[in-house]
């Protein structure tokens, strides 16, 4: 078995577009949710989102002005721009050869391709205007459109593909990249996951009365896991990726190396139990935890913090409780824990991976980000753990492991062990 370490990061978040300006976005907490007029306009309740600002300068530097002719994909847009700084920052390059990269490949997740694609093309094969759909439809609304455009922009020649499991998208495909380099079936993959934008998105959880709808007015304070004023997630977007890569081509390059993968795991409940489509099988979730510390050689006392799925629904409370349970640690033995998601709110299939950048950021630079809006603790929180493991603000803390784990719709479960790198230890 190979080790296997992060050589590179990429990031479209609603706070942060790449990794500077990422990084200092949640050390500083800012927030990327604004009021959202269009979602006003449809009368949605919820009318605030976390949507990255992408300007036409940034597009061009990542697509010709061919590409860019009939583009209308968001998710693809924002995974590439992601997947290829995540591939400058490890310190490869973007090579025009006849030959493929034979050992490197991309396994970069999505929930849905080009949704105002299809919806536009929709329109146009309604009125017969089917010749004018153009040539890269196809393209851009398929599920694996995003790995096979960045499979293109780099040359990839190991597996190139798109995996999807809802909110568990993006902490799966770091795993599957895991498995596969640490098996020795390639050198490096570029794993990550992206989401569409936009109201044919959100509308089914707003139908869902998951969304917060209290905060209109005040966008910022909309998302607040494991707030006791919660009132449901704030929808968002964005795409973030990872340079995947054996130790040893790592060393060979003397590429920075962010953090080690020790391991991880995914399951499903299978919608038994306590769990459906939308509610976790709480066993399945704390099975999917323990499981990753045996598989990554640890134990539970070894963990420093969790970046938590934490959505800020009525289900936070319970995810704490299963963390507690699995970890067989509560009050203040309970690691420090936090939630990306008040800063960006609930980025749905990108969630997991721009969550491992920041998690993977955290490790590397020694800090943990602070709780948004979370001044007011949930009570069934602060009954199972300590309320100074959940901090308001940044703190500056030298961290050796962190778990970030993914939760998502359909019972299904992932979890990933992150270490900080010793170059001693080699």
């Amino acid at each position: 078995m190979n080790r296997v370490v992060i050589t590179g990061l990429g990031v479209v978040a609603p706070n942060g577009i790449g990794v500077p300006a990422f990084t200092n976005a949640i050390k500083n907490g800012v927030s990327g949710i604004r009021y959202d007029e269009q979602l006003q306009q449809l009368q949605f309740s919820c009318q605030i989102a976390g949507k990255p600002e992408i300007t036409d300068e940034l597009k061009s530097k990542y697509f010709t002005d061919l590409e860019l002719r009939g583009f209308n994909s968001t998710g693809i847009l924002y995974g590439v721009i992601a997947g290829i700084e995540a591939w400058e920052n490890a310190g490869l390059p973007i090579e025009k050869n006849t030959e493929p990269d034979w050992d490197t490949g991309t396994i970069f997740g999505t929930g849905t391709s080009g949704i105002d694609k299809f919806r536009e093309s929709i329109y146009k094969i309604d009125d017969l205007q089917t010749r004018k759909l153009g040539s890269t439809v196809v393209a851009q609304t398929m599920n694996s459109g995003i790995s096979a455009y960045l499979g293109g922009k780099l040359g990839l020649g190991n597996q190139v593909t798109s995996n999807s499991s809802a909110c568990a998208t993006g902490t799966e495909a770091i795993l599957m990249a895991y498995d596969r380099i640490s098996s020795g079936k390639a050198k490096r993959i570029l794993a990550g996951s992206t989401s569409d934008s936009g109201p044919y998105i959100w509308a089914g959880f707003d139908a869902l009365r998951v969304c917060s709808s209290r905060y209109n007015g005040t966008p910022n304070q909309g998302s607040r896991p494991m707030s006791a004023t919660a009132s449901g997630f704030v929808p968002g977007s964005g795409a973030g990726a990872l340079v995947i890569e054996s130790l040893e081509s790592a060393l060979e390059r003397n590429a920075t190396i962010y953090a080690e993968i020790l391991g991880g795991s995914v399951n499903s409940g299978g919608q038994r139990g306590t769990g459906s489509m939308t509610a976790p099988n709480s066993l399945a979730v704390q099975r999917c935890i323990t499981d990753s510390l045996k598989n990554s050689g640890i134990s539970a006392t070894e963990i420093d913090a969790v970046n938590g799925h934490l959505t800020a629904t009525t289900k936070d409370s319970l995810e704490i409780e299963n963390w507690a349970k699995a970890l067989n640690r509560f009050e203040n033995e309970f690691p420090y824990i936090n939630s990306l998601k008040g800063m960006t709110g609930h980025c749905l299939s990108a969630a997991g991976s721009i969550e491992s950048v920041a998690a993977v950021l955290q490790l590397h630079e020694g800090f943990i980000f602070g709780n948004t809006n979370c001044e007011d603790l949930h009570p069934e929180i602060s009954s199972l753990i300590s309320p100074s493991k959940v901090p308001l603000k940044t703190k500056n803390y030298n961290l050796n492991i962190i778990a970030k784990a993914s939760f998502g719709f359909g019972d299904v479960n992932a979890c990933i062990i992150l270490k900080k790198f010793d170059n001693e230890l080699l």
